[in-house]
């Protein structure tokens, strides 16, 4: 069975940076479709950057040119480093893994297996 294992979480102050890691274990990496998700309470968990099936990685606007995913196959880790971190980015961080897409790698239904989540604050 596939588990995924998020770690890196922390409180940096606003521009600051933290890199993310999710190991995934009982499947190979490069296999699965994967995905970064956040949840603030109280609101609903968003996607923010993902791997889609033909390798594409993907990021939402309010992402973009701040975060960025890279998968490390021979150690079946997905990172997310994170730059420019402002308060709002501040959340749990979930990482998320599937067999396949199908074109909808921001679905948070498609996604079979979910870590614990890691924690990130950001303080302004």
């Amino acid at each position: 069975e596939v588990q995924v294992a998020e770690s890196g979480g922390g409180s940096v102050q606003a521009g600051g940076s933290l890199k993310l890691s999710c190991a995934a274990s009982g499947w190979t990496l490069s296999n699965l479709c994967m995905a970064w998700f956040r949840q603030v309470p109280g609101k609903k968990r968003e996607v923010v950057a993902g791997i889609d099936d033909d390798s594409t990685i993907r990021y939402t606007e309010f992402v973009k040119g701040r975060f960025t995913v890279s998968p490390h196959n021979a150690i079946n880790t997905l990172y997310l480093q994170m730059t420019n971190l402002k308060p709002e980015d501040t959340a749990m961080y979930y990482c998320a893994a599937t067999w396949a897409c199908g074109g909808s790698w921001s679905a948070e239904s498609i996604y079979m297996y979910w870590g614990q989540g890691t924690q990130v604050t950001v303080s302004s």
